[in-house]
């Protein structure tokens, strides 16, 4: 019994102890209640906020690929033996004609000089020849020999030109590959590869070097066939080549007349004009334009995707609110990429990429917003 009593003391207090506690809490609520529901203000840098305008846009086909330069030259051996003399290396500049190596001569030195005896003994056969002709046609009107000893010896005169003939054509034949043994360039420009090393034995069309003119580019862009039809030779784009600003200009050159097996894309050939930090192989894209319009365009990353309807972050007041938007035409602006929208006001304060996805409502406090 006494036991029963001292547990039900003791709920007492318990239950006594848990009044008086929740009593002191709920005094202490409205004063601590403020400062809990008012977090402070969430900061953002100047590049973190952008002031959006509507501004002439143009508007055009995205395009994108590696630049090749227009003209590039691979320097083959054209005779076989020792490569002897390279003296350029991958940057040396060179000029069309320049000597950039030489093939062991010693061998086709040799076969030109013996040619060249060949032709000179022919000539000489040929010579005493003709003279034994001559002879004969004198002593033909004379009547000293007959017709048919006169034509024998023409045979003879013939057959001693041709000899003659054949062994020119044998010393012009030595004669080329002696100078095919000296490699030179065709076009001028610079070394991009060097592909075989003095000393090495090269076999015919073995790569020497390889020659490339920073003069030019092209670029080759695939295009959708339904968007190809409106892109005529002439036609104008921005390029944003990797390592060089500002954007570099371009023209349509040339389209392909058939569709690409597969893709059933149109290939259509922009020429580059070279400046400084062009290379050969620099990856490129941009925008060929067709069309201006007025319009408002964001940074693609400003567009968010995470709800059903893509949105953008605005800042109204102090606080963030998520706007809903269209997205449209993708255009390349400097080394940004942008998405025309619409059902967003002029002069809407919108979070750049860089700030990051926020709560609608968050509390935000803005530096000076950055026109765009």
């Amino acid at each position: 019994m006494n036991k029963n009593k001292l547990l039900i003391l003791v709920g007492i207090a318990a239950a006594a102890i848990a009044v008086l506690g929740w009593r002191l809490s709920a005094q202490r609520a409205p004063a601590s209640s403020p400062a809990a529901s008012s977090p402070p203000a969430l900061e953002l840098a100047a590049e973190e906020v952008f002031t959006a305008h509507a501004e002439t846009l143009s508007l055009g086909l995205p395009l994108s690929g590696a630049l090749k330069a227009t003209q590039t030259a691979l320097v083959k051996a054209r005779v076989a033996g020792e490569l002897m003399d390279l003296v350029v290396r991958e940057g040396d500049t060179v000029k069309a004609g320049q000597v950039i190596a030489r093939i062991d001569p010693t061998e086709y030195q040799a076969r030109w000089r013996q040619a060249k005896q060949q032709a000179e003994s022919a000539k000489a056969q040929m010579d005493i020849a003709q003279k034994q002709y001559d002879n004969n046609e004198a002593l033909v009107r004379q009547g000293f020999i007959s017709q048919t000893a006169l034509q024998t010896s023409l045979m003879s005169l013939n057959g001693a030109r041709a000899a003659w003939q054949s062994a020119v054509a044998a010393a012009d034949v030595a004669q080329k590959a002696l100078d095919d043994a000296t490699l030179k360039a065709p076009i001028g420009g610079q070394i991009a590869q060097r592909l075989a090393q003095p000393g090495e034995r090269l076999v015919i069309d073995a790569k020497v070097v390889e020659i490339v003119n920073l003069g030019q580019f092209e670029l080759e862009a695939a295009l959708p066939a339904q968007d190809a039809t409106g892109v005529q030779i002439g036609m104008k784009a921005q390029l944003q080549v990797e390592g060089v600003d500002p954007p570099v200009s371009a023209t349509v050159l040339r389209i392909n007349p058939s569709t690409q097996a597969g893709s059933r894309s149109v290939l259509a050939y922009l020429g580059v004009p070279g400046q400084e930090g062009l290379r050969q192989g620099a990856f490129a894209q941009g925008t060929l334009g067709t069309r201006s319009v007025q319009a408002i365009a964001v940074p693609l990353g400003s567009v968010r995707t995470d709800k059903p309807q893509p949105y953008v972050q605005v800042i109204e007041g102090d606080r963030v609110r998520h706007v809903g938007v269209e997205p449209g035409a993708r255009i390349q602006v400097g080394n940004q990429t942008r998405v025309v929208v619409s059902g967003l006001s002029e002069g809407a304060q919108v979070l750049a990429p860089a700030a990051g996805a926020l709560r609608e409502g968050v509390k935000v406090k803005p530096a000076a917003a950055v026109a765009r």
